[in-house]
């Protein structure tokens, strides 16, 4: 072998040696769609607005800026814009500051209206703040003009005080003399308010606090009570109540639930954080770990068992949940990356019965779906417009004994005929060729997809194949606001439906199959 030859054999091997090792698996999944296991809220996917100031830090950054309720630019175009492409958004207004927010609406005579100021000694670390009548009527204006369904988290501590046996425990009965003014100033303005949730992780053991659950079931009858005694124009417009927006706990939960009776809570709120602290160096192994990602499958299972056991008419909620808590992971929470939770999240979410799923945060921390700074869209933003327009309400059983690194979930199709599937690939060297069968079980004869109309795909991969890129492509363009700051127009790709479908290492792809043939979604 001459010179020449051996380097170039040399390089070859070199670059063989550096290059990571590839494969493809073919892999065949199977929906169960005469019959659905689960139903969401038609409005599923949920976003928060939070109270945080400026100075709320965590790890030695500040990532909040002036994304807080008090101060949220609200003549913002790109955030109007990316609310209004849901069409419409649920929002959670709440948080962990909610509980010491006193509201000066529709008082008379002067108030003081004090400003969260940094405390040594008040509630994660921050003194009383306030809510004007001024900054309400901004708010839900904006709100309602974007056609945002909302949730307000109501202060479930005014009046309280701490146990003087227990300096954790908060004892009293709630006076809800200054949230009665905010729901009947509310009701009078004509504002729309779809619900009301009392509190803000204070069940179990709380975090910087927590009740009893008892007492906190006789202050949701008062607050019942005090909804029902408000006049609306439409009964059925009546706001719903939630609580107790808290980490599941199980016999505090059932307590809770014994209490109220029937009739009292609409929704039951809980909160996850599954991902750990925002500062874990092992969060972007963990996001695609699906043997960590399933460990919180038995909290869903739990919570839906709870709901049906002590219940009846109940329903579940994650009222909360940013995957990483104190704010999040600078280097994971608004990338890519953060995908294979989140979506991973909202697929495993609705096959418990769980409704509705609020993402922590809209805007703000290092999770929120928005850029704190700049308003522009996250990854996950993209991912969760496309699940709230493909996936429709009814969720279908969809199995497959492939590598556990593919995850699949199928729903009926929202508002077109057909299935919808999300399939996220975890692994970062394997690609999987999925063929779809559609299993009938009584009706072996109708077993075909048809086969007629084409597919409609969406893939979702980073940029660069950076996975924590804060830039996402669909099908292989970038997804970037439009001149006027509007949210890009996202078209499917159309494929021969004979063909497998093909999903490259680390992405994820929504697949619409118009004429599957799906009892359940008849």
């Amino acid at each position: 072998m001459g010179a020449e030859s051996k380097v170039i054999l040399s390089s070859i091997i070199l670059v063989l040696w550096l290059s990571p090792l590839s494969s493809a698996e073919d892999v065949t999944v199977t929906v169960k769609s005469v019959t659905h296991i689960a139903t969401t809220d038609d409005n599923f996917v949920c976003a928060t607005l939070d109270w945080w100031p400026e100075d709320k830090c965590d790890y030695g950054q500040c990532p909040w800026g002036r994304a807080g309720i008090l101060n949220l630019d609200l003549d913002n175009t790109i955030l109007s814009n990316a609310i209004k492409a849901f069409n419409p958004l649920r929002i959670r207004v709440g948080g962990s500051l909610q509980d010491q927010v006193v509201y000066k609406i529709n008082w008379p005579g002067g108030l003081y209206c004090p400003q969260f100021k940094k405390t040594a000694d008040g509630r994660f670390g921050f003194s009383q703040g306030c809510l004007d009548q001024d900054r309400w009527d901004q708010i839900i204006h904006f709100l309602n003009k974007t056609g945002a369904v909302v949730t307000f988290g109501l202060n479930a501590l005014y009046g309280k005080s701490r146990s003087e046996y227990d300096k954790n425990t908060y004892v009293g009965v709630w006076n809800p003399w200054h949230a009665h003014h905010l729901m009947k100033y509310t009701a009078e303005k004509g504002y729309k308010i779809d619900s009301y949730e009392l509190g803000n992780e204070l069940s179990g053991s709380g975090v910087s606090g927590r009740e009893d659950a008892e007492r906190y079931g006789k202050d949701m009858i008062m607050l019942k009570k005090i909804v029902n005694s408000i006049w609306y124009p439409d009964p059925s417009n009546r706001p719903k109540i939630l609580g107790p927006g808290g980490f599941y706990d199980q016999q505090w939960f059932q307590t809770l639930l014994e209490v109220t009776g029937p009739g009292v809570i609409d929704v039951l709120t809980h909160h996850i954080y599954n991902l750990g602290p925002g500062v874990d160096r092992n969060l972007i192994n963990k996001v695609q770990d699906p043997y960590f990602l399933d460990q919180v499958a038995q909290t869903y299972a739990d919570v839906k068992e709870t709901v049906a056991r002590f219940g009846p008419g109940t329903k579940a909620w994650v009222g909360e949940s940013g995957g990483a808590y104190n704010s999040g992971s600078k280097d994971v929470s608004h990338t890519f990356a953060d995908g294979f939770w989140y979506l991973d999240q909202l697929g495993m979410t609705s096959t418990f019965d769980h409704k509705v799923f609020c993402r922590q945060s809209l805007i703000g921390g290092n999770y929120g779906l928005l850029n704190t700074m700049t308003f522009i869209p996250n990854p996950d933003y993209y991912g969760a417009l496309l699940w709230h327009r493909l996936m429709g309400k009814n969720v279908l059983s969809i199995t497959h004994f492939g590598s556990p690194k593919l995850r699949a979930y199928a729903h009926c199709s929202k508002q077109k005929p057909g299935v919808t599937m999300l399939l996220i690939n975890m692994s970062n060297s394997t690609s999987f060729n999925v063929s779809v069968t559609n299993d009938l079980n009584l009706y072996p004869d109708l077993k075909n997809l048809g086969g007629g109309q084409k597919r409609e795909e969406y893939y979702l991969t980073p940029k660069d194949g950076n996975i924590q890129s804060d830039v996402v492509l669909l099908n292989g363009t970038p997804l970037q606001l439009t001149e006027s700051q509007d949210i890009p127009e996202m078209k499917p790709k159309l494929v021969d439906p004979s063909t497998p479908i093909t999903i490259a290492p680390d992405s994820f792809v929504f697949v619409t199959i118009r004429d599957f043939n799906a009892p359940a979604c008849a």
